[in-house]
């Protein structure tokens, strides 16, 4: 009995102690906004579904085995991070072996483009200049024996080998001449043209092969999110066979199919109101980006995709690929309705409500916040259309309302226009 007077005793003293606090802090400062009135098409809901924007199933373009595999469903990814790495120890060393020979021709080009080195010209200009000195000998000596030979002073077999060693030194000469001028002049354009050719060939092979080991290594074509693993270490993929499966989620489409009676209403561009029943704490809001013109013949509805930016944090993107979704689409004739900033939304309940400010008698600045429940209908920019128990003109709270209770003292800070563009937070996508 004492355990429990105790406690009645402390929870009266914690009561009182928090009203005691919040009457020391005052009332809350708010920035409000005005209800206003005006004409907006009628919203019809269409349930659809939450895709990505971006797809990819990704295969091998070579057959090879999976030495790597270090992604997992679910991984975040980078554009051209490894998904998977197959062996290239084979195609490794044949890459070498080709650059090698690369090399090789590669040098041989760069000795025809050189030319001779002024050594050689040396040389083969000596060995010119001495077979040439060899046949003028040669030649007076043939002329000498000749003479004698008239006189009958020499045989004919003597003759024969002077003239023979004569002809002999003057074809030397001629070959040592032309190998002086070759030696001069360096190889033929034709020679080298040739040569450049099988350094291009060459080059093409080596690039071919290492082509092929790039293609080894399976990267992710953009930033994304692994759903699917179609392979694991040490398996071996054909050549086009699936290894992963990669998804865009930085924004996404809502897909519902529209009846052919409201299609006609349908804008590209056109503001949608998107609500996740997952997601019961927030709305949001994408336009319309995609209107297919076809249409299923048998229930005669056409697919529309809505596109929202996606919220990414530490634990990933807040809306993923097949959620359910309810888009409103303003296709309806029009209506008179009232609009709020979306701002003035407090959502998290049982359904979403705004704060709506009662001054006293003549305050302009202080009052009560009364919480109003309220459906949303269609959107317009920076506003929403709202249904409950408001007139226009009345104000809502759009900034400080997120620490309102119903009830609660405030104290307007400043009055913003509806459309008033949401205050600047930063953001941590990293978490």
């Amino acid at each position: 009995m004492r355990f429990a007077t105790g406690l009645v005793a402390t929870a009266a003293v914690l009561i009182f102690s928090s009203q005691t606090a919040r009457a020391q802090r005052g009332p809350a400062a708010v920035s409000v906004a005005e209800i206003i009135q005006k004409e907006v098409a009628s919203g019809q809901t269409f349930v659809g579904t939450v895709h990505p924007i971006k797809r990819s199933v990704i295969g091998s373009a070579v057959g090879g085995r999976v030495a790597d595999f270090p992604v997992n469903e679910g991984d975040f990814v980078k554009a051209k991070q490894p998904l998977a790495q197959l062996l290239t120890n084979t195609i490794n060393l044949e890459v070498a072996a080709e650059k090698a020979e690369l090399n090789l021709r590669q040098y041989e080009l760069n000795e025809m483009e050189n030319g001779s080195r002024p050594d050689e010209v040396k040389r083969a200009k000596a060995l010119m200049l001495a077979a040439r000195a060899e046949s003028e000998y040669q030649t007076k000596r043939r002329k000498r024996l000749e003479s004698l030979y008239a006189r009958k002073a020499v045989n004919d077999d003597d003759i024969q080998s002077v003239v023979s060693e004569s002809i002999r030194a003057d074809e030397m000469y001629q070959e040592a001449l032309a190998a002086y001028n070759l030696a001069v002049e360096g190889p033929r354009k034709e020679k080298i043209d040739q040569a450049r050719a099988r350094v291009a060939m060459q080059q093409a092979l080596v690039d071919e092969l290492e082509s092929k080991v790039v293609k080894h290594t399976i990267i992710s074509p953009f930033d994304g999110y692994v759903v699917a693993e179609h392979t694991e270490v040490g398996q071996w993929v054909n050549s086009g066979e699936l290894v992963a499966e990669v998804i865009a989620l930085d924004q996404v489409d809502v897909s519902v199919q529209v009846l052919e009676n409201h299609i006609p209403h349908v804008r590209l561009g056109m503001e949608v109101r998107v609500e996740v029943p997952a997601i019961p704490d927030q709305v949001f809001t994408g336009k319309v980006a995609l209107i297919v013109p076809q249409a299923d013949v048998r229930a005669r509805t056409f697919p529309v995709k809505v596109r929202i930016k996606n919220t990414i944090t530490k634990d990933g993107p807040l809306l993923k690929s097949g959620m359910l979704a309810r888009a409103v689409l303003p296709t309806g004739p029009k209506q008179s309705a009232l609009l709020v900033s979306k701002d003035a939304l407090v959502l998290g309940g049982p359904s979403p409500m705004i704060y709506v400010v009662d001054h006293g008698k003549g305050e302009q600045k202080q009052g009560k916040a009364r919480a109003v429940p309220v459906r949303v209908g269609v959107s317009e920019g920076r506003l929403i259309q709202v249904m409950g128990d408001l007139t226009p003109g009345q104000q809502v709270v759009i900034r400080g309302n997120e620490r309102l209770r119903p009830g609660q003292d405030v104290v307007v800070s400043k009055i913003l226009p509806p459309d008033a563009e949401p205050q600047a937070k930063a953001i941590n996508n990293k978490g």
